[in-house]
């Protein structure tokens, strides 16, 4: 907080200086000419009193108390410039942009070793030759068509990532790092295996043998040329586990997995140009509810723009706003959540990239992490049965498989679900720049109150009569809302990568 305070007095001091040189300049000319003037009548004077001592220390004072009065005149000046409207004016707008340059990251640290407990549901691992599903892994129910062999040197590369997953051992046989490249989707996927991994079995971690491949070691038609497949095994290279493994990977998401061999499993995900996979990965589960206004609880599935609910404002305080639209809403897609359980017994369900509200005690100050990267010890604000928001302390981090997304937006930029407090934005790590950025809708949504209502994910309007209310009933959403898949389509030119979940 005191380096923020910092930089905002840096800042301001910068607009300052900047906004009075410029119309101390526009000035110059008048203080040049007066101060011109003031020196002539000063050596004038001093000439006439006396022509024999004109080399004497009277006439140097008299020399130095002119200039020092034109300094004082052109100080006085300077602080008139300064308060007036078109100097005011001019030094807020700088400082303004300044401000907007100068967002803070959600500071964390991403999940180590030990994350989450041992699970405690069945898991019923996968039979030698099994898939997942049980489908062509080229048919578009599983991981796709063929789109091309990617080389170093193709257009394409660009579009993979490498991965840096200090819990995940990369085999490397090739020693150029290839195993460590793969697409954006794989890489998710990827990561929340590890995790998984880790939770099942606390001592042993995921081992990755192959990725992209651009040796051409595998068969012609294989997603490893695209980075869209892998093939995993486990640090301890117990056989035994493999079964397991293979389920793992079904739940953290992979689009076609197969129990291949008894050496190893192997995995492939989806194209990240598919249209069938969402790539804002920023929702909550359609069952997961909000608290309205009138202390009833809504599940997010029945949520309708117009709907007051529980929020949190910029002081960390417990407030009511106005849904405004969705980013995301549907309730058929497949996707991997992360589970916050809190001591307190409240669980939240959200995906990877979205924001959650994080008190640090040590700081004293709340701050937005990824979900996927909060860890067990840390502080979430939970809404107790007293109706005031207070830390709780996460105790487990865990993964799931659901159906449906959800993401409703607020006036606030803030929702409370499941007693959890969380963000409206996900993928990129500043609240204060995503906020900004749904600034436009926000103005919208009032331009639109002055209308008549559109009958669209609108709350149904209070009416005496069943029939009217039933009539009324809103047509839902399905899909991505078009100003957030702009949004998302310009992050990756405008904004650095340290700012995005990848």
């Amino acid at each position: 907080m005191d380096n923020q305070n910092v930089n905002v007095a840096a800042l301001w001091s910068c607009a300052s200086l900047t906004c009075l040189s410029l119309d101390a300049k526009r000035h110059s000319s008048h203080h040049i000419n007066s101060a011109s003037s003031s020196s002539s009548s000063s050596i004038s004077s001093g000439s006439s009193s006396g022509n024999s001592n004109s080399h004497s220390s009277p006439t140097n004072n008299s020399d130095k108390g002119a200039a020092n009065a034109c300094e004082s005149a052109a100080c006085r000046k300077l602080r008139h410039i300064a308060h007036t409207p078109r100097g005011s004016c001019f030094m807020a707008l700088l400082l303004l942009l300044l401000l907007a340059l100068n967002f803070r990251h959600a500071h964390s640290c991403g999940p180590g070793r030990g994350l989450g407990r041992r699970r405690e549901r069945n898991l019923y691992p996968l039979v030698l030759k099994q898939t997942v599903p049980n489908l062509s892994e080229y048919q578009s129910g599983a991981s796709g068509p063929l789109e091309g062999p990617i080389q170093r040197d193709s257009p394409k590369f660009k579009d993979l990532v490498p991965n840096y997953n200090r819990d995940i051992l990369f085999k490397d046989e090739e020693g150029t790092g290839a195993d460590r490249v793969m697409s954006k989707r794989c890489k998710e996927k990827l990561n929340m295996l590890a995790y998984s991994v880790m939770n099942e079995w606390p001592s042993v971690r995921l081992l990755v043998t192959e990725s992209w491949d651009e040796d051409h070691q595998h068969g012609q038609e294989s997603l490893h040329y695209e980075g869209r497949a892998v093939t995993i095994a486990t640090s301890d290279r117990d056989q035994t586990k493999y079964g397991i493994l293979a389920r793992l990977a079904v739940e953290a998401g992979f689009d076609w997995v197969s129990y291949v061999s008894r050496r190893h499993i192997y995995c492939s995900v989806k194209s990240d140009s598919s249209p069938s996979i969402s790539h804002v990965h920023g929702c909550f589960t359609p069952e997961s509810t909000a608290q309205l206004e009138s202390g009833a609880l809504k599940p997010l599935s029945e949520l309708a723009i117009g709907d007051r609910v529980l929020s949190v404002n910029s002081n960390g305080l417990a407030v009511y706003s106005e849904v405004i639209l969705f980013m995301d809403r549907n309730l058929e897609q497949m996707e991997t959540f992360v589970q916050l359980h809190t001591d307190g017994g409240a669980v939240l369900t959200v995906t990877p990239a979205h924001l959650i509200t994080v008190w640090q005690p040590e700081q004293q100050q709340l701050s937005y992490v990824f979900a996927d990267r909060v860890e067990e010890l840390n502080y979430v604000l939970v809404h107790d049965a007293s109706g005031q928001l207070r830390p709780q302390r996460v105790h487990r981090v865990s993964s799931v498989r659901r159906k449906g997304v959800v993401a409703p937006l607020t006036r606030e930029g803030t929702i409370v679900v499941n007693s959890v407090a969380a963000s409206c934005y996900a993928v990129i790590s500043s609240q204060s720049l995503a906020h900004w950025g749904l600034a436009p809708m926000r103005l919208l949504h009032t331009l639109q109150g002055w209308l008549p209502h559109k009958q669209q994910l609108r709350s149904t309007p209070k009416s005496p009569t069943p029939t009217s209310t039933s009539t009324s009933t809103a047509q839902q959403q399905n899909g991505l809302h078009w100003y957030a898949s702009a949004l998302y389509k310009v992050k990756d030119y405008v904004l650095p990568q340290s700012w995005r979940h990848e």
